[in-house]
């Protein structure tokens, strides 16, 4: 928001709406005007988006911000933000759209995006008299409600939730289960790379909050409006597909430091400091398929596994940070790798210390799920933390909703999980809950819908 501004007055006057001292000089604040009483015939006209509603409250600033309709005044006047300020739109991390039907070459949004504060992760199955047409609308009526809310805007019968927000990054990225493709007689045409996650030794998974047909992603800036786009797509679903789970994160908010850093966990780590980056050459060629897949119509598309992991927060936070440290391999402060240097400096696995061992031990989580240490197997990492209360034994039950994003599982993140599975030192402080594996398609062409190429090809 613009910072406020104050100017000199001559004695004994005062500038127009100014707030005169009342009793013991406490500052009293003029009633702002009324605002003009909403039309109620329904015109369409006269409707706000929610994107538009953001636009205009820097002009309703300058007599007061109303609530309600009834003169509810939110107490921002012209002599609070100064006569400059009050003729600027406010402006905030609401005002952000991400559009539907962008993104990097047609793949859909909530892959590359950046990370928003709030996020929810819902799988659904379909209803048991359910078949493939039944499955087309659902993903039509998603993709025409998600591409609505995406832009600010509120969808028919709407619940009002966010109507005074704007879009606030709010992003929706829908895939589909193995088990989808059975429910819609479409086995043929799923792709390999959907066969089931092996078993790990960690895993302690809930089959009630695993898999599913399908699945969507929700990501805002807000924590409203992603709630809002959760229930607009639950209505959506209603006699064609059942909830299966669902799972609530967060991250911190963008601008809650003074510059841009990699997310740090539950844990207090920097997480994701080695995460593939668009600029880099052969991005593409790790996360999303390439015109040589099986099933072209995951052109452009991309793989996503999803994993509740609860930390064991108690067992961790007893740790010293030196001991903390060595478990990750990397500097707790600023996430610079044990060898030195910086977040980004490039780990050094083959340095000594004086005892002639690893500097970052053999066994430190950084070393392990390193690029180097896995054939140059690589995937886009974009979780969640979460918290969900505490347990009976009073331990917190919170972690990380992991979401990890590649062209192929198998080659990515099995390949790095058998390894982790077999000696990472931070697994003693992890459980493995729950876990799903999903199709991602490439974004829907304008006027059509996700999935289409498969539902209808």
């Amino acid at each position: 928001m613009s910072k406020q501004t104050s100017s000199k007055k001559a004695p004994g006057k005062k500038a127009p709406g100014a707030r005169s001292a009342g009793p013991g000089g406490a500052a009293t604040v003029p009633a702002p005007a009324a605002a003009p009483a909403p039309e109620t015939d329904g015109s369409p006209s006269l409707e706000l988006s929610r994107r538009r509603l953001l636009g205009t409250v820097g002009a309703a600033g300058a007599a007061g911000l109303v609530a309600g309709g009834a003169g509810g005044a939110l107490g921002v006047s012209a002599a609070q933000t100064g006569p400059q300020d009050a003729a600027k739109a406010v402006t905030s991390i609401g005002s952000t759209e991400v559009p539907f039907r962008t993104a990097r070459a047609g793949q859909q949004a909530g892959i590359t995006t950046p990370l928003q504060a709030t996020g929810h992760l819902v799988a659904f199955d379909l209803a048991p008299d359910a078949d493939r047409r039944t499955a087309a609308a659902l993903l039509r009526r998603w993709s025409r409600t998600a591409e609505e809310l995406m832009a600010g805007r509120t969808p028919d019968a709407d619940t009002g939730v966010a109507l005074d927000a704007g879009p606030s990054s709010l992003t929706v990225t829908f895939g589909f289960g193995h088990s989808f493709f059975g429910r819609t007689g479409l086995t043929k045409r799923r792709p390999v790379q959907l066969d089931p996650l092996p078993d790990f030794s960690a895993d302690a998974l809930d089959a009630g909050r695993s898999n599913g047909d399908l699945w969507i992603q929700i990501g805002a800036d807000d924590a409203l409006v992603a709630f809002h786009a959760l229930r607009a797509l639950q209505k959506d679903a209603a006699g064609s597909a059942r909830l299966r789970w669902q799972m609530n994160g967060f991250n911190r908010t963008p601008g809650a430091t003074a510059h841009p850093m990699t997310a740090r966990n539950l844990m207090g780590q920097i997480d994701g400091t080695n995460n593939p980056k668009p600029s880099d050459r052969d991005f593409d060629e790790r996360i999303f398929v390439g015109r040589d897949a099986e099933q072209d119509w995951m052109h452009g598309g991309s793989y996503a596994v999803v994993r509740r992991i609860r930390m064991l927060l108690d067992d961790w936070e007893k740790r010293s940070r030196h001991e903390q440290e060595r478990v990750i391999g990397r500097r707790k402060d600023n996430g610079a790798p044990l060898t030195g240097g910086s977040e980004t400096t490039p780990m050094r696995l083959d340095a000594s210390g004086p005892d002639g061992l690893p500097v970052i031990p053999a066994n430190a989580h950084a070393r392990i799920a390193a690029p180097e240490s896995n054939q140059g197997a690589a995937m886009l990492r974009r979780p969640f933390s979460f918290h969900d209360g505490f347990r009976e034994d009073g331990a917190p039950d919170a972690g990380l909703l992991f979401v990890c994003w590649q062209a192929d599982p198998l080659r990515a993140f099995t390949q790095v999980q058998r390894k982790l599975d077999r000696g990472d030192a931070l697994s003693r402080f992890l459980r493995h809950e729950a876990s799903g594996l999903y199709a991602v398609p490439p974004a829907a062409e304008p006027g059509d819908y996700v999935g289409r190429p498969l539902l209808e090809g």
